[in-house]
């Protein structure tokens, strides 16, 4: 896979004339926005005002089906598990296991497919109908190339088997003859239906012989001219040597039967045991595999790899693995007739045939409109041990890289991303490295969703996109005057200096209303009050507040001083607090002792001192200068009085 591809074809936007306007684009993890701009390449042009559209380009928009979705949804639960399986388990157990592992994410598809088709037949005549009719097509050719490669890739069919499990896969994907056989059977007289012989021939090319002897004994009960021929013709049906799965003999013992069986044949067409009945004549040439008669029922064989194991069955029963791949070409170049071209699925089919595994997710990544198929497909044949060896040439090897492209599509969907969670884990090289980019840009819409992120980041010890996010989400909650959650967030985040900004709402808060809010918060910062200074200061100041509403006066005024004297408290605050401290200063009983007084005064000193000077005061200022006078005179008068009675109940508590 070192080549590279051609240009890639171009996507039309309709609305978008990039002849006329300027665009611009901008990439994202999901989708890409387009819109024009004013710029205008004639240098003398006038700007019109106008209001240009913004185009959003889906990358993937298959996330966006409510149908398809639970294909993710499912076939995420079978990968998961997938990759429990036991490393040590080798042989058929694994093999077996593995198997079931195909299964599982076929049954998935069919089931989403046969779910597409009810809304398809709903709405058929609408543009959403024929749109679910091409989805089915998509996945039912999803299903018939994992189908093939199961048998091909995981189950290893030898020579012999191979054959019927490829006669399974073209009955379970060419399945019209069931309806057929419905209509036939349900006539008053099924032997002169007019598609009574194309049911006979068509189960004859599918390998369906005891279905299409029985339609033969109708044949022969209603005209018995023909009951002799129709017999002949049944017995040899019946005696068809075929390698049935309980079966011990060798493919040699096959071939020798299968070479008698097939010269009986040949001779009763030679003798012109069916000359008198040119559709019993048509069978036996059937059964003899002749590419002309064959080719002559091409509208009841409807795709080339039908023919090709009709072919197989009747001509090369016991093909070998190795040799699928001529007889896949021939059969392709003979029912293709040189009239048209193969289309992408036959060009997949064949490097299927070829064992070119490479080249078969290369052609589906090119054909499919998303990566689910290649990516799981990808994993399991990785855990088949098939991939050892492929690297791609930017340093991945292909199995995370169509995983990783897989997620990408799913961090763009809005509840679909804890899943790309998931496929990101189990890519050991570029998985972290991808989950970090992507977790950062998901939107973050809700609390709820936010804490899914969250926890998907914290359980991965992804530190930097934890405090990413709660800083967004900080941010946000500061936004809506939310602060309670945006201090919560921001201790969360580890971010000191949003901390602090937050700490310095909630005081300029308390300022303008004069009581806190979120207090059952503030009351509970525990040891994450020392994040910051600033956080230190709120959740001591609120407990202050508590001491004093307690009446535990002596406590409340050493704490208040303490914040003031340990440099904690922003200067900014210092009035505040020396405001409230005046209730304390009036008790009756003497609550801060003369050596505390002191402190006190010194920092109103400090406060009043440390003033700039401005300029020529308007009339608020004048206003706002004299109610801080009147304070600070209140405050020295309060606080004189204090130490004066300090002093004398010091005094005497000494005397005495």
């Amino acid at each position: 896979m070192e080549e590279f591809d051609g240009e890639p074809t171009v996507t039309w936007i309709p609305g978008v004339n990039s002849q006329k306007k300027q665009m611009c684009f901008d990439w994202g993890p999901g989708e890409m926005l387009v819109c024009e701009t004013s710029f205008n390449k004639k240098e003398k042009s006038e700007m019109v005002a106008g209001c240009p559209f913004i185009h959003i380009i889906r990358k993937d928009i298959d996330v966006y089906s409510k149908i398809l979705r639970k294909l993710f949804n499912e076939s995420h639960g079978i990968f998961v598990g997938l990759q429990r399986i036991e490393e040590e388990l080798t042989g058929k157990s694994r093999k077996a296991q593995l198997v079931r592992v195909s299964k599982n994410y076929r049954s998935v598809i069919r089931a989403c497919m046969e779910e597409m088709h009810q809304f398809a037949v709903a709405d058929k005549d609408s543009a959403i109908g024929r749109q679910f009719s091409s989805q089915v097509s998509i996945l039912s050719a999803m299903e018939l190339i994992w189908n093939l490669c199961e048998i091909l890739f995981i189950e290893v069919a030898p020579a012999g088997p191979l054959l019927l499990y490829l006669l399974d896969w073209v009955r379970l994907h060419v399945c019209e003859v069931d309806s057929l056989s419905a209509d036939v059977l349900g006539s008053e007289n099924p032997s002169k239906h007019e598609s009574f012989w194309n049911l006979v021939t068509t189960l004859v090319l599918q390998g369906r012989l005891d279905e299409a002897r029985q339609m033969l004994s109708k044949e022969a009960d209603s005209n018995p001219t023909s009951a002799g021929m129709c017999r002949v013709l049944g017995d040899l049906m019946r005696t068809m040597p075929i390698l049935s799965p309980g079966n011990t003999q060798t493919l040699t013992e096959l071939e020798l039967r299968w070479q008698h069986w097939h010269e009986e044949c040949e001779r009763h067409l030679q003798d012109g045991t069916f000359a008198s009945n040119p559709h019993l004549e048509s069978l036996c040439k059937v059964l003899l595999g002749d590419d002309a008669a064959l080719l002559e029922h091409k509208e009841l064989l409807s795709n080339w790899y039908h023919f090709l194991v009709t072919r197989l069955l009747y001509s090369q029963p016991t093909v070998k693995p190795m040799d699928l791949h001529l007889y896949a070409q021939s059969s392709l170049d003979l029912f293709l007739g040189g009239e048209s071209s193969p289309e992408p699925l036959d060009n997949i089919l064949m490097a299927a045939f070829e064992f070119d595994i490479h080249q078969v997710i290369k052609e589906c990544s090119i054909a499919l409109s998303n990566w689910w198929f290649v990516a799981h497909l990808t994993d399991l044949l990785d855990h088949c041990k098939l991939l050892q060896s492929h690297n791609l040439y930017f340093g991945s090897n292909m199995r995370e890289f169509l995983l990783l492209e897989y997620a990408s599509g799913l961090f763009a969907h809005h509840s679909l991303w804890q899943l790309g969670v998931d496929y990101c884990d189990h890519c050991p090289e570029l998985g972290r490295v991808s989950l970090e980019l992507h977790i950062e840009r998901i939107p973050l819409t809700t609390e709820q969703k936010a804490l899914k992120v969250l926890r998907v980041c914290e359980q991965r010890q992804m530190t930097e996109q934890v405090r990413s996010i709660c800083k967004v989400l900080a941010m946000k909650a500061v936004r809506n005057n939310r602060l309670g959650s945006a201090l919560s967030w921001s201790i969360r985040a580890k971010d000191a200096a949003f901390a602090t900004l937050v700490s310095d709402r909630f005081l300029r808060d308390y300022c303008e209303r004069g009581c806190f809010s979120d207090l059952d918060l503030i009351d509970n910062l525990g040891p994450a009050m020392m994040l910051s200074d600033r956080l230190t200061f709120l959740g001591k100041y609120r407990e202050f507040h508590r001491l004093y509403g307690e009446k535990c006066f002596v406590d409340a005024a050493s704490l208040l001083l303490s914040l003031m004297t340990s440099q904690i408290a922003p200067r900014s605050f210092w009035m505040t607090l020396l405001t409230d401290a005046l209730p304390l200063l009036e008790q009756k009983q003497v609550i801060f002792s003369a050596e505390q007084t002191y402190e006190l005064l010194r920092c109103l000193e400090d406060l009043t001192s440390g003033r700039p000077l401005c300029g020529e005061p308007d009339a608020q200022q004048l206003q706002d200068d004299d109610i801080e006078t009147t304070k600070v005179e209140i405050l020295r008068l309060a606080l004189a009085r204090n130490l004066a009675r300090s002093i004398i109940k010091e005094g005497s508590l000494e005397g005495s």
